[in-house]
């Protein structure tokens, strides 16, 4: 998952990430490479930002019900649903979120096996009330299962259209990474064979950097808008994860990735934090990440 660096790499990784000299010290001070806030202008609307539910996921099969009512009351006004609803139906679900004063506007869901299924996953979203249905993970060394997948993928968007709702792909890194053949990549295929006026990105920027720099590109942050500006999909959601510099997943602010020169060229409906491996615990990575995204300024 992770790419490891030693010391004596750590001034090249930092400069590769879009980091200055003062930040090479420690990634405990990224902010001491940009400039000033005063200088920033930007900052990103409180209604825009959403906690995707992986990040809590231990403390979710533990206690669901306090670890949502927690992330309501750090402030975050909408959540990313994944691994289900944890024992309620979306109805229940829904009317839960409701009293808590959160709004589920997205889901990480597969590639429905049928028609039934899809139409189950449609008629639950809209139950929740969500804007996005996003397919969070495929992986394959044949580009024919890269295409299969866009074909359908394609059908379920004109489905979830006609709905009302948005259909997206969120990333990994071995979409840029895997060598289809002759140098293609399945990001390649991915944004060649989905219709961009149906299926819209949702873009892992941790992951697009750590594909960066497993790509060997100096710059993986400018690789990451490069992903973005060329891809004939729109990009509608963000990731919001943070990287260390040995590689590992970071909680937001404390590590290399420079994402106010990703949110000064872009900007998207949802940034959504997420960390698969928190740093302390879960509950604080949430509450990091929420504060973070509300003082971030560009």
């Amino acid at each position: 998952m992770c790419y490891g660096y030693g010391p004596s790499r750590r001034s090249l990784l930092a400069a590769g990430l879009g980091l200055g000299t003062a930040a090479i010290a420690g990634a405990a001070s990224p902010a001491a490479a940009t400039p000033p806030h005063h200088h920033r202008k930007h900052r990103i609307p409180p209604g825009q930002i959403s906690m995707q539910l992986y990040t809590v996921r231990d403390d979710l099969a533990q206690d669901y019900d306090a670890t949502l009512t927690y992330l309501a009351e750090v402030g975050y006004p909408k959540v990313e649903l994944a691994l289900g609803y944890f024992g309620r139906t979306a109805a229940q679900l829904r009317a839960f979120l409701d009293g808590l004063g959160i709004r589920s506007t997205s889901s990480h869901d597969n590639i429905s096996p049928d028609d039934a299924a899809l139409d189950t996953k449609i008629e639950n979203a809209l139950t929740l009330g969500q804007s996005f249905m996003v397919v969070p993970y495929l992986n394959s060394d044949s580009e024919d299962q890269w295409k299969a997948w866009a074909e359908r993928m394609n059908v379920e968007a004109a489905a979830a259209r006609k709905a009302g709702l948005r259909y997206g792909y969120h990333n990994h890194a071995h979409e840029f990474t895997t060598d289809l053949g002759g140098g293609r990549t399945p990001w390649d295929v991915l944004t060649s064979e989905l219709d961009p006026r149906l299926v819209h990105l949702e873009i892992d920027l941790y992951w697009a950097v750590t594909g960066g720099v497993g790509r060997g590109e100096r710059d993986p942050v400018r690789f990451t808008l490069d992903v973005i500006r060329r891809a004939p999909q729109r990009v509608l959601q963000f990731h919001v994860k943070d990287r260390h510099l040995d590689g590992d997943m970071a909680d937001l602010g404390t590590g290399t990735i420079d994402f106010r020169r990703i949110f000064d060229k872009h900007r998207v409906i949802e940034y959504i934090v997420e960390n698969d491996t928190p740093d302390v615990t879960p509950r604080r990575t949430a509450e990091v990440g929420y504060r973070y995204l509300r003082k971030v300024r560009f």
